[in-house]
């Protein structure tokens, strides 16, 4: 007997990261988040969660020429945008579109690793670049070429807005990224394994992960809680509307989290970043209700805020549309998506599970007129 929901059941064995839930803590192959996200650049984790170590120099600078070579989508994606952006939600739209580019990958239908590898780094390359595209069009704007100068979390920025963002906005995001980029055997994760251990191809996984984290008990707080903070509006009204909610028994999203029994370690980070956005702009209103809100839940229910509740604000700060922030979030956990399903390859066994039946037994068949 197992817990619903498969709880506390191992379904795989993985060198990319670990949990401490108890202790709060998280790791990248090995090494803290605490001490990557003040220092590594998301250049730097995608080669860690691939290949399992930091890079060198040189192989760093190989792979950026690599996923600047890269940003670039094909006409056919090209062409599809416009019926995206014209007929489909941020998240059908990103799902449909990593589908659709496995018809004009360079490397086809080939399973070699080097060529997984490859098409790993052109999903990656290319989330932001259709993200970007798919705002700009549903806003009547025409897309923004990437810019093969700029780093990928600065690269973003510009293509979403027009303009190249400042130093510090770039490294808020790219810190978002690091800090999002993978977290061990997450629903869309698990998915992404499962599929791939039918020897599905790479594109396929990775439109499963979408459309698991499309489901709002995934994907989707931290859209949720910036609804939430823009609806409070000022720190005045922030106790007064949690406790109303509570009372009304129903969740405060960004808050609670399946493994972690202290902080998310990501939020810790996240909330800094929120304080610091909101300083650099001179309005520090959204942190201050996030900050009361989490004092709030605290006091009545005991929760943590979990990675969702202080990204919300962060995102909403540099100007990113709240529907697109579960869309920039899959823009980083693909590198963790992609190098789940290159492990699940490289050592695979289906992942077919048991089931516990509960339904009647003993039954006979009736002819249909005897039927009551």
């Amino acid at each position: 007997m197992t817990g619903k929901g498969l709880e506390d059941v191992i379904a795989a064995q993985t060198s990319i990261s670990d949990i401490d839930g108890k202790m709060g803590r998280l790791f990248y192959v090995g090494y803290d988040i605490h001490d990557l996200a003040p220092h590594a650049t998301f250049e730097e984790i995608i080669h860690l969660l691939h290949d399992l170590r930091l890079p060198t120099e040189t192989e760093l600078d190989n792979l950026n020429e690599q996923l600047i070579a890269e940003r670039e989508i094909s006409p056919f994606i090209e062409d599809l945008m416009p019926t995206m952006a014209s007929q489909t939600s941020p998240m059908s739209m990103l799902r449909t579109t990593v589908s659709a580019m496995s018809a004009y990958d360079p490397d086809g239908w080939d399973q070699s690793e080097r060529a997984n590898y490859r098409k790993a780094m052109r999903l990656i390359a290319r989330f932001t670049t259709v993200v970007a595209a798919y705002d700009r069009l549903r806003n009547e704007l025409e897309p923004v070429r990437p810019n093969p100068k700029l780093s990928h979390a600065a690269n973003f920025l510009y293509m979403l807005k027009g303009i190249e963002p400042n130093d510090e906005d770039a490294r808020t995001l790219d810190m978002c990224l690091v800090l999002h980029a993978d977290h061990t055997m997450n629903a869309s994760t698990f998915t992404a394994r499962v599929v791939a251990s039918t020897l599905a191809d790479i594109h396929s996984a990775t439109t499963a992960a979408i459309a698991s984290l499309k489901g709002p008990l995934h994907g989707g707080a931290n859209e949720a809680v910036m609804k939430m903070l823009l609806e409070i509006k000022d720190v005045s009204r922030a106790e007064e509307y949690i406790k109303q909610k509570l009372a009304q028994r129903e969740k405060i999203m960004g808050f609670g989290h399946r493994v972690y029994k202290t902080e998310d370690p990501r939020a810790t980070h996240l909330r800094r970043l929120s304080q610091q956005l909101g300083e650099q702009m001179g309005d520090t209103r959204w942190y201050e209700i996030s900050k009361k809100i989490e004092e709030v839940v605290m006091a009545e229910k005991g929760l943590y805020p979990n990675v969702d509740f202080y990204a919300a604000s962060v995102y909403y700060c540099l100007g990113i549309p709240v529907d697109l922030f579960t869309p920039v979030f899959a823009a980083s956990r693909v590198a963790g998506w992609t190098a789940h399903v290159r492990e699940q390859y490289a050592d695979n066994r289906i992942i077919r599970p048991e089931s516990e039946y509960i339904g009647p037994r003993g039954r006979k068949w009736q002819p249909i007129e005897e039927r009551g």
